[in-house]
Protein backbone atom coordinates (compact mmCIF):
# COMPACT_ATOMS: atom_id res chain seq x y z
CA UNK A 1 0.00 0.00 0.00
CA UNK A 2 1.49 3.26 -1.15
CA UNK A 3 1.19 6.45 1.67
CA UNK A 4 1.81 10.12 0.96
CA UNK A 5 3.07 12.62 3.08
CA UNK A 6 3.92 16.99 2.88
CA UNK A 7 6.97 18.50 4.94
CA UNK A 8 6.45 21.66 5.63
CA UNK A 9 7.21 23.83 8.45
CA UNK A 10 4.80 25.27 11.15
CA UNK A 11 6.09 28.53 10.18
CA UNK A 12 5.05 28.61 6.38
CA UNK A 13 1.47 28.57 8.24
CA UNK A 14 -0.56 31.82 9.22
CA UNK A 15 -0.34 32.64 12.65
CA UNK A 16 1.33 35.46 14.45
CA UNK A 17 2.32 38.19 12.42
CA UNK A 18 6.25 36.61 12.61
CA UNK A 19 5.18 33.32 11.89
CA UNK A 20 3.02 30.41 11.82
CA UNK A 21 2.00 27.62 15.06
CA UNK A 22 -0.01 24.89 15.90
CA UNK A 23 -3.28 26.77 16.40
CA UNK A 24 -6.56 27.53 14.13
CA UNK A 25 -4.01 27.61 10.97
CA UNK A 26 -2.89 23.91 11.64
CA UNK A 27 -6.29 22.51 12.32
CA UNK A 28 -7.13 23.57 9.72
CA UNK A 29 -4.09 22.43 7.48
CA UNK A 30 -4.36 19.00 9.26
CA UNK A 31 -8.12 18.52 8.08
CA UNK A 32 -7.13 19.64 4.80
CA UNK A 33 -4.29 16.74 4.36
CA UNK A 34 -7.02 13.88 5.83
CA UNK A 35 -9.85 15.00 3.05
CA UNK A 36 -7.07 14.22 0.12
CA UNK A 37 -5.67 11.33 1.91
CA UNK A 38 -2.45 12.39 3.08
CA UNK A 39 -1.60 10.46 6.03
CA UNK A 40 1.79 12.01 7.05
CA UNK A 41 2.60 15.72 7.85
CA UNK A 42 6.84 15.85 8.34
CA UNK A 43 7.77 18.65 10.46
CA UNK A 44 11.23 20.00 10.51
CA UNK A 45 13.13 20.66 13.43
CA UNK A 46 11.42 23.71 15.80
CA UNK A 47 14.04 26.03 16.79
CA UNK A 48 14.14 30.21 17.01
CA UNK A 49 13.75 31.61 13.78
CA UNK A 50 16.28 34.14 12.19
CA UNK A 51 15.35 38.14 12.53
CA UNK A 52 13.37 37.52 9.13
CA UNK A 53 11.37 34.37 10.34
CA UNK A 54 13.23 32.02 8.65
CA UNK A 55 13.93 28.91 10.45
CA UNK A 56 16.74 27.17 8.23
CA UNK A 57 19.09 29.31 9.93
CA UNK A 58 18.34 28.49 13.25
CA UNK A 59 21.18 28.88 16.13
CA UNK A 60 20.38 25.70 17.49
CA UNK A 61 18.23 22.41 16.20
CA UNK A 62 17.35 21.40 19.34
CA UNK A 63 15.49 24.54 21.09
CA UNK A 64 12.06 25.36 21.03
CA UNK A 65 10.58 28.20 19.03
CA UNK A 66 9.66 31.23 21.83
CA UNK A 67 6.69 32.63 19.48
Amino acid sequence: MRRAGVLLHVTALPGTPACGTFGAAAHKWVDALASQGIQAWQVLPLAPTDGLGSPYSAPSAFALNPW
